[in-house]
């Protein structure tokens, strides 16, 4: 098994189509006004959105996306206007993260865990 494929909830598809633009990520499915998918710039992953016409409650899903030069990424996007909860810190479980959340308050993480997101030493045998 393989996960490849993750969609969240937005209330308007085509402001959350720029929104994720803006992330980097690219276009190849545009079924307005219900749905988009994504490719990432790296790998086969996609990622979708979809309309709804009410958000879930509570924190719901929460998105990483790893990123090589993270820094320079989120400043990079920061140029570019988009708003951030927390900029890039490393993290106790040896991962550098920076948070925001898209325009429906959904939680994305960009974050550059390396060698450490497969094997951390506490990792189980």
């Amino acid at each position: 098994m393989n996960l490849n494929q993750i969609t969240v909830p937005v209330l308007n598809v085509s402001e959350a189509i720029n929104f994720y633009k803006l992330l980097g990520l690219n276009l190849i499915v545009e079924a307005l006004p219900h749905y988009a998918r994504f490719l990432c710039p790296e790998g086969n992953s996609t990622f979708s959105i979809h309309s709804v016409d009410a958000l879930p409650n509570g924190e719901g899903v929460y998105v990483y996306f790893e990123n090589n030069d993270l820094d320079n990424y989120v400043n990079q996007l920061i140029e570019k206007g988009i708003k951030f909860d927390e900029l890039p810190n490393d993290k106790n479980w040896l991962w550098r993260e920076a948070r925001l959340k898209d325009i429906d308050g959904n939680q994305l993480i960009l974050f550059y865990a390396g060698e450490n997101r497969i094997n951390p030493p506490w990792k189980l045998d």
